[in-house]
């Protein structure tokens, strides 16, 4: 069951842990790699989504039930989680391996077919953590581990959205991205009155080895603290740090291009970003023709996520997907080797919304050559739609449509665009009620190519915030990176909406 690693080093005792799984991975970076066990048997190979999950943890069974806030159901391999993992308990006394226990299961639908001998030998896919996360009376799950250096997780109110990733290998490459995998897991048992749950981790791939440790800390937000330590089997074309995936399907702006009476889908709509310098960035999200990668330089920034800031079910009227509770994630920087880089994200093409189409990691400039060790540490915080450190002004929508009056005798050439961008009010922008004076509020505007004129500014209705609406007149083909905020008294106070605008448009469904 799984990858055996027998790398002769001296057992691993609770005093020890951190050291033994850093060890392991230094080690295992100095081999060749192996691969993963993905063997199923027969019985169990060819299982859909639906039969997988009929299989069931059988939850009396779960890690420290009623000893602690914190319980842990295993998951089992089988259909598309193939590859197995190591699973241990750290204990107050001792290291314990988990065999594999097939009777913690209960077998059901196609699974139920499945011999006794098939149901040994199927193994660990994974974990998931519960703690009563929303009801005091109820464990709800709070992180799932599972399949290649996957997790997510989930605050209070949330339902399952966008993935975190131990580590992203050359993510947008034409050459193909490189997948590592969590292929062992150390659990630390917590005592009863503890409040954060501590674990460990052996990450592996063709070209990186790693030891994580991770704290999982609930709270009105999760959070879950990470520290990383890399070793380069070969040299690496492009590390991603601190990944997250998401899914963008379509926004208001692409919603008539779909045959769906939803107005729109996605599990996040933006990428935001806290430089160095405090600037904060906003970036919308969209469904591009082609597959795009775009980044936000730095060096060694204080902050970067995924954000879900549209959260009123009136705006996706899906009742099945509830889009509207989708976490939000922030990436935190705490230590470690950021240097100089670029938070960089990825926008690929998709029909599908059970299909991730967007990435977003951190990607430092100084190669990681075979042979270098790297660190990293950095927090994760689950929030909705804002951040209790981000109090200007933010971008709440972005519309962009063709800049022509309706029957207009002789419009302008399509390529000629409208563009609007909506702040809500906020920070220091200004104050609009029992009859004083609005603020002189400014928008500073930049473009890259093109040319933007027929600035406006216009309060909101019920003093919800400021409207800027701008002609865009790209440059031929060539895309426009814009930004934009707004200014009184010459100081900043919104964050910065950023967006690329490719002359082809966002991409056309072919629903």
């Amino acid at each position: 069951m799984g990858q055996v690693v027998d790398l002769a080093l001296e057992p691993a005792t609770p005093a020890t842990i951190a050291q033994h799984v850093r060890a392991k991975a230094r080690v295992l970076a100095a081999r060749e790699y192996s691969g993963r066990d993905t063997q199923l048997p027969a019985s169990l190979a060819n299982l859909d989504y639906s039969d997988y999950r009929s299989i069931r943890y059988r939850p009396a069974a779960a890690l420290w039930r009623d000893a602690s806030p914190f319980e842990v159901q295993l998951l089992p391999r089988g259909g598309l989680f193939s590859e197995a993992v190591q699973l241990h308990v750290v204990g107050s006394e001792q290291v314990l391996e988990m065999p594999f226990d097939p009777t913690l299961f209960s077998f059901e639908g196609r699974s139920a077919q499945a011999n006794q001998e098939d149901r040994a030998a199927l193994g660990y896919s994974g974990f998931r953590v519960h703690y009563p996360l929303n009801r005091p009376e109820v464990a709800d799950e709070i992180v799932v581990f599972q399949g290649a250096s996957y997790f997510r997780l989930l605050g209070p109110g949330h339902v399952h959205g966008l993935s975190s990733r131990g580590l992203a290998i050359d993510i947008g490459e034409y050459a193909g991205e490189e997948f590592p995998d969590f292929i062992e897991f150390w659990l630390v048992e917590p005592s009863a009155g503890d409040r954060t749950l501590v674990f460990y981790a052996l990450l592996d791939s063709p070209s990186v080895t790693g030891a994580y440790r991770f704290e999982l800390e609930p709270g009105p937000e999760t959070v879950l603290h990470v520290s990383a330590r890399l070793f380069a089997r070969h040299d690496v074309n492009k590390l991603g740090v601190a990944p997250l995936s998401s899914m963008f399907l379509y926004g208001p702006n692409e919603a008539w291009n779909y045959d769906d009476f939803r107005p729109e889908v996605h599990d996040s709509d933006g990428l935001m970003m806290l430089t160095r310098v405090g600037e904060w960035i906003w970036r919308p999200l969209a469904n591009r023709q082609d597959v795009r990668v775009t980044a936000l330089r730095d060096g060694e920034p204080q902050g970067f996520g995924l954000a879900q800031r549209a959260r009123n079910f009136g705006q996706y009227l899906d009742l099945e997907t509830s889009y509207h509770r989708r976490p939000s994630q922030w990436v935190e920087r705490v230590g470690g080797d950021w240097g100089v880089g670029g938070v960089e994200l990825l926008e690929a093409p998709t029909d599908s919304e059970f299909s991730d189409n967007v990435a977003v990691s951190w990607v430092p400039d100084r190669p990681f050559r075979a042979g270098d060790e790297r660190y990293y540490e950095y927090r994760l915080v689950t929030f909705d739609d804002r951040l209790d450190h981000q109090t200007l002004a933010q971008v709440q929508r972005t519309r962009i449509g063709w800049d022509a009056l309706p029957g207009a005798a002789a419009p302008p050439p399509v390529s000629q665009r409208r563009v609007v961008v909506d702040f809500s009010l906020g920070g220091r922008v200004g104050d609009r009620t029992m009859g004083v004076e609005p603020a002189v509020v400014e928008a500073v505007i930049e473009i890259s190519a093109g040319e933007i004129s027929d600035v406006r500014m216009a309060p909101l209705p019920d003093d919800a915030g400021w409207r800027v609406s701008f002609r865009l007149s790209p440059a031929g083909s060539e895309p426009a990176d814009m930004r934009l905020h707004l200014v009184r008294d010459k100081a900043r106070v919104s964050e910065s909406w950023s967006y690329v605008w490719y002359p082809q448009g966002p991409r056309i469904s072919t629903n």
